[in-house]
Order: C-alpha cells, then structure tokens, then sequence
C-alpha cells in the first residue's frame, strides 16, 4: 500500500468522523452547532458520509484512485472552503442556493472555513508531492 493510499483511508477516517458530530453527546451546544461553532445538518452528514466512502474505496483500490481522490476531492474542498470565506456558506452541500450569502463575521468565517480548506489543501498538496 503506497503512502497516498493511506492519506487516503486517513481522510475516510476525517470524513466519517465529521459525519458522526452531530451524534456525539458533548460535542454540540443547546442551538446544534458542532464545538459551538457550525451546525452541521443532514447535507452535510451525506456529503462528509459519500466523500468518505469516495477516499475509503480510493484507499483501498489503487495509488491512482488515491491520488484521483485526493487531487479531485483537495480541489472541491479548498474551493468550498475559499468560497465559504468569500459568502459565508460553500456549495458542496447546496448551502450557497439554500441560504445564499451570509453575513457572518470574519473570525466565524474563517473557524467554519478552515476544515475544508485545510482538507483540501492538504489533500492537493499530497496529490502533488507523493506521485
């Protein structure tokens, strides 16, 4: 198993873990927003759940799926992520045609943001440097 197919099952593990959030006791407040921060609803549950699905088969099926997945899902991700900035919600989970543009603050924007960024940074550069 090549090092971008085990980046791969590690975001299958990131990805299911943010599914289960919401169903860990402690882990949201009283208004449903993980670590007090974002709600996260059942688009988001189904996108995290199919994302990670996509990097578990990745993972499993070949170093080429692996680095597919990763140069494929890094550039969804970080852009989701860039445009969450920019509005206030993304488009991976519809939320820019359900809500439209947000105005939160820029401190929120950038703690909601990061995640996907950072995935999808992350998963863009290992694409790259781990052929």
């Amino acid at each position: 198993m090549t090092r971008l197919q085990w980046i791969a099952l590690g975001y299958a593990a990131v990805l299911f873990s943010a599914a289960a959030l919401n169903y860990v006791p402690g882990l949201t407040d009283l208004e449903g927003r993980a670590f007090g921060i974002f709600a996260l609803d059942l688009y988001d549950d189904a996108l995290h759940v199919v994302s990670g699905l996509w990097a578990l088969w990745a993972g499993i099926a070949s170093h080429r799926a692996a680095r597919f997945f990763l140069t494929w899902f890094g550039l969804a991700y970080l852009a989701d992520g860039l445009l969450g900035l920019v509005t206030g919600v993304g488009y991976l989970d519809a939320g820019i045609c359900r809500f439209g543009v947000q105005d939160y603050g820029l401190v929120f924007k950038i703690l909601a943001n990061a995640p996907h960024i950072l995935l999808g940074g992350f998963a863009l550069l290992a694409a790259r440097l781990w052929r």
